[in-house]
């Protein structure tokens, strides 16, 4: 009877002990789910222990995707499915891809981008295309030797206010930052200018030399091509970039600048023009 009862007492004292554990451990839960500070600490600790263990498991497999493994890396891909495109925007896209031998995910993703910029800015989508084609020929990295960088080979030097928005001067290999601040430099240039053609002269550098390269006619030649594989029809994709028929509507008249408009849109404001133009026309010949 007494071994009985002292089991009684122990079986007792026991399922209380684990219903005053498990009441523990509900507290604590509902502590630790109401304090984002305590939580955010254990989760990076989790995480370090199951990142630890990756690596460990690479060592030991001999695996570097495992040790070097992110899954967000995608987030950071300038990319784009082709399927997601309208008809023209595709048209474009495959055209560009084929003629400049890049791969179509990343230049869906510029030709979509080139389209949303191009409409904020009052710009032809295909105006900004045809200068990265004749620009970088879409290498998001390409750098002349006085520092015209990406895209659409933006004077990095000169232009580094633009790009504190975006984080500061590193963004210019960002391939859509680069874009956007090339527009607004383009804006700016043709704003200055007051017309497309003299705008490209301003955006090369060559605003005060008496011979711009060539640069403007080849702009709007590959705009030409561009506008003509938007509408459908069909161009070789080697089409020269000169001797093409622009049509009319391709020059745009835009306001006059105001009086307190800066000497040159893509020049320093404490170096002269036509130094600064000079400067930028051996940049891009």
């Amino acid at each position: 009877m007494f071994v009985r009862d002292v089991g009684n007492g122990l079986l007792e004292v026991c399922h209380n002990g684990l219903a005053f554990v498990g009441l523990a451990v509900l507290t604590a839960t509902m502590f630790f789910i109401g304090q984002p500070d305590v939580r955010h600490g254990a989760e990076k600790l989790a995480l370090g222990w199951l990142q630890e263990r990756h690596e460990s498991r690479a060592e030991r497999d001999g695996n570097l995707l495992l040790a070097v493994a992110e899954p967000d890396a995608v987030s950071r891909a300038t990319a784009a499915d082709p399927r997601a495109l309208d008809r023209q925007q595709s048209a474009v896209a495959q055209w560009l891809s084929r003629r400049y031998k890049v791969a179509p995910e990343p230049i869906s993703r510029l030709v979509q981008e080139a389209w949303t910029v191009g409409r904020l800015a009052q710009l032809d989508p295909t105006l900004i295309l045809a200068i990265m084609a004749v620009e970088s020929s879409f290498n998001p990295f390409a750098q002349s030797p006085v520092g015209a960088q990406g895209l659409m080979q933006v004077m990095t030097r000169v232009h580094d206010d633009k790009y504190q928005v975006f984080g500061g001067i590193h963004a210019a290999f960002d391939p859509l930052t680069n874009l956007r601040v090339g527009v607004q430099v383009l804006k700016e240039c043709i704003a200055r200018a007051g017309s497309l053609e003299d705008g490209l002269r301003f955006y090369v550098g060559a605003a005060n030399l008496a011979d711009d390269g060539g640069y403007a006619s080849k702009v709007l030649s590959e705009q030409a091509h561009l506008r003509q594989v938007a509408a459908g029809r069909a161009v070789a994709i080697n089409a020269p970039q000169s001797g093409v028929t622009v049509p009319v509507r391709a020059s745009i008249t835009v306001p006059s600048p105001a009086s307190d408009a800066p000497a040159d849109a893509a020049a320093p404001s404490e170096r002269s023009a036509p130094a600064a133009a000079s400067e930028q026309l051996a940049m891009r010949s």
